[in-house]
């Protein structure tokens, strides 16, 4: 996308200081930008590449007051981290498809395609399938039977829907993103062998939903698994069946949450977390980063850390002892040998 800094303006509402002709094709970091990019300045740590920076056009705040000249042509906007998202997003639809169905896909003739809608190379759509409109779906893409895909909804490249599950308007699911594979459900014999216990629920996936890659959420064994809206999961996330995660919670790539675990909304959990299965995590929960929740967190709002989880001003306050064992039981061995001089030097007979 070539664009002036005059057109810039126009759609960022803002004011051009320098020259309004000057075009760019893309975006770059203020402390790496070159001709021909647009950069931003939003954070003042960085206000020396300003005056250093390549970028054809910089974009800063209405309220910015340069301390040296500047080479590149500004713009003035009110909020230049929201002007960066809206630029980004105009940006990245240059890297979309081409709206139209792929002469080498295989697409039941009863799939319900809504208007607008983008089928890549080699994807394959089972029966009873429909779609919503301005849908995007890359390449090699697999949707089982009887799955309804919303509209708005982006599936990238490798992205697999088992049969029977749903995917609500406005989602995001990353490459290689599985959807509905079987639940970990199996019974022992009498043998000792694992007997496989059907899985004959499905998942949910509600709107506004983004899925990072390789990410694999398990259908129910009965009902469904369900990630409610505005859920935000990373890559590499395990979810386990009959999990429900609640709407607006984020959760950090290599998670893993066991069977049957519902998780409040707004929860806040980070990478390498993990959970076992059939417990309950309250709204607004704070998990840090590698830590092992192993019973329900029944208070909204309160932040665990450690394995097994505890409070997190109790894990800080145990951290800051056990961090001292090493010197701690040098001083106890010391005391040890101490006492046991004194009792062979007759201290408890000369005492008595």
């Amino acid at each position: 996308m070539q664009i002036s800094a005059r057109e810039l303006s126009q759609l960022l509402n803002g004011t051009v200081e320098g020259n309004p002709d000057v075009t760019v094709n893309g975006p770059s970091k203020i402390e790496e930008g070159t001709p021909g990019t647009i950069s931003f300045l939003a954070n003042p740590k960085y206000e020396s590449y300003a005056y250093q920076t390549k970028a054809s056009i910089l974009l800063v705040s209405k309220t910015f007051k340069p301390s040296h000249p500047i080479t590149a042509t500004l713009i003035r906007v009110e909020n230049v981290y929201a002007a960066v998202a809206f630029l980004l997003e105009k940006f990245n639809q240059e890297h979309q498809p081409k709206k139209g169905v792929a002469t080498e896909t295989a697409i039941h003739e009863d799939v319900q395609l809504g208007d607008n809608t983008s089928v890549g190379i080699y994807a394959v759509i089972e029966s009873g399938v429909s779609i919503g409109a301005d849908t995007i779906i890359y390449p090699q893409v697999y949707i089982g039977k009887n799955v309804k895909v919303g509209k708005n909804v982006i599936l990238y490249p490798g992205v697999k829907i088992y049969h029977g599950c749903e995917i609500g308007d406005n989602c995001i699911l990353h490459a290689n993103v599985i959807i509905g594979s079987d639940g970990f459900g199996f019974l022992p014999d009498s043998d000792g062998k694992f007997k496989k216990i059907p899985q004959i629920g499905n998942v949910i996936v509600e709107a506004n939903v983004e899925i990072g890659a390789n990410t694999v959420i398990d259908r129910a064994t009965m009902g469904s698994t369900v990630l409610k809206a505005g859920v935000k999961l990373d890559n590499l996330i395990q979810v386990a069946h009959n999990v429900e995660i609640g709407e607006n919670t984020a959760i950090a790539a290599q998670a893993g949450i066991a069977g049957s675990t519902k998780i409040g909304k707004n929860c806040l959990i980070g990478g390498q977390a993990g959970f076992v299965g059939h417990i309950k995590v309250a709204d607004g929960s704070k998990v840090q980063a590698q830590s092992g929740v192993a019973a329900s967190i029944k208070e909204p709002g309160k932040a665990v850390y450690g394995s097994p989880a505890l409070p997190y001003g109790d894990y800080l306050k145990a951290y800051a002892v056990f961090k001292q064992l090493p010197t701690i039981n040098r001083q106890i061995r010391a005391l040890e040998r101490e006492i046991a001089q004194l009792k062979a030097q007759g201290f408890n007979k000369n005492k008595s």
